[in-house]
């Protein structure tokens, strides 16, 4: 097992079952955190440029890769005992799930665009926000037709799975559009570029990694209409953690480290970027 603190729980049952006491009440009080981990294990995006990208030597890098970094560190694991792995949007609560797949499949935490959803918090607990995004839109450079989210009516709008992104033009907007998923955002953007569909809708910041990669193909809308409050996907009801994400987060933001962040991956970019601290959600489980 990876946790200090399941063994200790585990050995906690054992002794109250070999005096016949209550197994509750060996453990009452306990309350079982990654914090007590010898090591930590940081799902993050191995797709989406500026914010996880495997830089194809064996490292991820991005906005997200360096802010899970940060608050690994400000949670004391040293940096040989954090490892990344790279997660889709899809198994991001599965993968947070103690015993719903295999242990070395897990994750402890997970800093990939994961915006903070009333659903989801059914399932995760959150951290954060560590950064409000805006949703947008991109489309092939020659559409010059479409300059906002109203204009998407009746055309093709692709996401990536596990994503909520054109569920919230055409379920939360009323915008009649064809709802394509893909696997990943960077199987929508290849679908754009073929023109398999007309726009792909997601945060300003992933579309904007996107863009500077290939800026002669795309168009940025630049026409936000939602916000996207990225937060620290915690397996659900690790209060403790969450308390410390958050300080770690605000720290983050009044060293002037997320500032800095933000600059290096997206200060090339037209984006407005909020370099003051978000407003947190809180860390009561739902």
């Amino acid at each position: 097992m990876r946790f200090r603190h399941r063994r200790t729980a585990a050995a906690a049952l054992a002794a109250a079952a070999a005096v016949g006491l209550p197994a509750c009440s060996a453990v009452l009080g306990e309350e079982e955190s990654i914090l007590d981990a010898d090591s930590l294990t940081i799902g993050v995006k191995t797709d989406q440029p500026g914010l996880g990208l495997d830089d194809g030597s064996g490292g991820i890098t991005g906005f997200d890769v360096d802010v899970a970094l940060y608050i690994a560190g400000r949670l004391g694991f040293a940096a040989e005992d954090v490892e990344l792995t790279g997660i889709t949007s899809a198994e991001r609560e599965e993968r947070l799930d103690r015993g719903a797949v295999d242990e070395a499949d897990e994750v402890d935490m997970v800093v990939a665009t994961y915006s903070i959803t009333p659903a989801r918090r059914t399932e995760v607990t959150f951290g954060g926000p560590y950064y409000v995004a805006k949703q947008d839109v991109l489309v092939r450079a020659e559409d010059t037709g479409i300059q906002g989210v109203r204009d998407l009516e009746g055309l093709s709008v692709c996401q990536g799975e596990g994503s909520n992104s054109a569920a919230r033009i055409s379920e939360g907007l009323g915008i009649g559009i064809e709802q394509t998923e893909a696997p990943s955002y960077s199987a929508c953007i290849d679908a754009l570029r073929g023109g398999d569909v007309d726009a792909v809708s997601t945060d300003n910041l992933i579309l904007a990694g996107f863009l500077e990669e290939d800026p002669d193909a795309f168009r940025f809308v630049n026409n936000p209409f939602t916000d996207e409050r990225y937060g620290v996907g915690l397996p659900h009801g690790d209060v403790r953690a969450c308390e410390a994400v958050n300080r770690a987060i605000s720290q983050m933001y009044q060293d002037g480290t997320a500032a800095e962040l933000l600059e290096t991956w997206f200060g090339g970019t037209n984006l407005r970027l909020v370099k003051s601290v978000p407003q947190f959600e809180g860390c009561d489980p739902t």
